[in-house]
């Protein structure tokens, strides 16, 4: 590296710098005190495991994203932790180890070897929260109903809900006798809405056609919540399954709908993300214009069982970088502040410790210093009068 560009980060890697640290910070207090009310507790997971801990579960998109290195104590691989929802898995199942339902939630940086979403980042801010120990509904829609409540509170608004589920085509796929490596192709042209693929492929497939035309259906089903009819109609006579997963995405629309009147939701029934370690209802937030999800999530029981307990789980998570960056919501004016001269008056002293204790910011001019209030960012001045330090306008 010469000398001219010593400073230059690594592509996909960006600091923050005030007002944006401050800005940050700010959201991330907001959303911890969100997540405390609903009843969700904090976790700080490390930023490096032992990789076959941070990718339990997971299927090979996390592995691809996870930088790894050897841990020079003892020889082992370990990851730096590209997603904390694993993290978290382990520490419910064994950590924790509790009975009852079980809310964490989290903060951190996240690293990826690729960029990934939106703004092209490989180090997000990754924010969560994940219910553990419930099975049902009422988990699912908690989750989504605070994944919505975190994009208000960060300025993020009129998002579009898109909903899937994963078992509509795990159980197609099951009636179709597909082995795994006729899934894992099939699963890659749904994803990239590869018709004539698809319909290539199904061809070459010893089908039957009513298996052919329920596979071939999936990437057309998706639209407003008239895709769920259209979804009965064009997927009769296929496992119970598939009617099993239409009526938790008819109950959820409902739901959704009397909580959220305002909510815009979109249903598309080839969307599997996470489909390797996804168990059921998949959702993520779109805004209008931007072809990447803002927040993602779903239901993924049993990921704790190679930690020892499976339990059912759902949950979601997004980065707040992004939302900072989406956001409608005018930035903070900068903070307004006291300058305090240079002085060992003990009056002074106490005045400055007196202001602090009040909320109030206060700056210590340094002796020699150049810049005056105003070039500090300070809006008034301490002053002495007849003895007395009092605040004045700069």
């Amino acid at each position: 590296m010469t000398d001219t560009n010593r400073w230059l980060l690594p592509e996909g890697i960006e600091e923050a710098l005030p007002p944006l640290a401050e800005r940050l910070e700010t959201l991330r207090r907001e959303l911890l005190d969100l997540y405390h009310a609903w009843g969700y507790e904090l976790i700080i997971p490390p930023l490096v495991e032992y990789l076959e801990s941070l990718l339990t579960g997971t299927g090979h998109g996390l592995d691809l994203q996870t930088f790894k290195l050897t841990d020079q104590l003892n020889g082992r691989l370990m990851g730096v932790r590209a997603d904390m929802t694993p993290q978290a898995a382990r520490i419910d199942a064994h950590c924790l180890q509790r009975e009852v339902p079980t809310r964490l939630c989290y903060v951190g940086t996240v690293l990826h070897t690729r960029p990934d979403g939106f703004a092209g980042t490989r180090s997000p801010l990754q924010v969560g929260a994940e219910l553990y120990g419930h099975f049902g509904m009422e988990s699912d829609l908690e989750i989504l109903r605070l994944m919505l409540r975190t994009l208000e509170v960060c300025g993020v608004e009129s998002p579009l809900l898109d909903l899937g589920h994963v078992g509509i085509f795990r159980q197609l796929a099951e009636d179709a006798g597909l082995d795994r490596q006729q899934e894992s192709d099939l699963f890659d042209m749904l994803q990239r809405k590869a018709v004539p693929e698809i319909h290539a492929c199904l061809e070459a497939l010893d089908l039957p056609a009513r298996s052919r035309g329920h596979l071939a259906a999936l990437a057309e089903l998706n639209g407003d919540e008239n895709t769920l009819a259209q979804a009965r109609e064009r997927l009769a006579g296929a496992g119970a399954g598939v009617f099993t997963a239409l009526e938790a995405l008819e109950e959820m629309a409902a739901r959704l709908r009397a909580a959220h009147p305002g909510v815009a939701l979109h249903f598309d029934l080839a969307e599997l993300r996470g489909y390797h370690y996804h168990t059921g209802l998949v959702f993520a937030a779109f805004l209008p214009g931007n072809g990447q999800e803002v927040a993602r999530g779903g239901r993924y029981d049993d990921i704790g069982r190679v930690f020892g307990r499976a339990r059912p789980a759902t949950g979601f998570s997004t980065d707040l970088k992004t939302l900072v960056r989406l956001s409608r919501c005018p930035e903070n004016p900068a903070p307004a502040a006291i300058f305090a001269p240079a002085d060992p008056d003990p009056g002074l002293e106490a005045a400055v410790e007196d202001l602090r204790r009040r909320g109030e910011r206060v700056i210590r001019a340094l002796s020699g210093q150049t810049g005056d209030a105003a070039a500090m960012g300070c809006d008034r001045v301490l002053v002495k009068t007849d003895n007395h330090w009092t605040v004045v306008d700069a």
